[in-house]
């Protein structure tokens, strides 16, 4: 049972379980990429329910944007690594799949490792978004890390997950 629904979110009753779900995608993706020259690609912005700035992976949904034409899983994943840091990937390889939160949501997010990006463009998001990228050598990514968070940004644990990919 729906208990209440808005723009983009229900939140669902089933059984004894409450849990929320996205109504404006078919999926979301997140993307592990590392330039040439071993720098890892990470965005940051401002994330109103934690109130406070993330350093994340570049990110997206899945068919937000075009219900009418479909996107693929990887089409989207190109086209957020695009927007969000101005890089291209020559290559992306599917690296795995599982749940966000699975006792509060139905999310699953589908992560990519991008190969061979190359900037192609300015990046920061689109109209909505007030995106920073930055390029970290990957040797320094843990060190940088910890220092964002003694700083008071948010570190999204996923981050930690695609260093893992990144560093195998």
């Amino acid at each position: 049972m729906i208990l209440h629904k808005g723009k983009y979110l229900e939140l669902v009753s089933d059984g004894h379980w409450e849990f929320v779900r996205r109504t404006n995608c078919s999926g979301i993706v997140v993307i592990v990429a590392l330039t040439r020259d071993g720098k890892a690609l990470f965005v940051e912005q401002f994330r109103h329910p934690v109130r406070g700035k993330v350093i994340e992976w570049p990110a997206g949904l899945v068919n937000d944007k075009t219900p009418h034409d479909p996107e693929s899983m990887e089409t989207a994943a190109r086209r957020e690594l695009l927007e969000e840091t101005g890089y291209e990937a020559g290559k992306l390889s599917l690296i795995t799949e599982g749940p966000v939160s699975s006792g509060l949501s139905t999310e699953i997010i589908t992560f990519y490792q991008a190969h061979d990006v190359v900037k192609k463009g300015p990046g920061g998001g689109d109209d909505t978004e007030s995106i920073t990228v930055h390029e970290v050598p990957l040797r320094e990514a843990d060190s940088w890390l910890y220092e964002m968070g003694k700083k008071g940004y948010l570190v999204d644990p996923k981050v930690y997950a695609g260093l893992y990919f990144l560093k195998k």
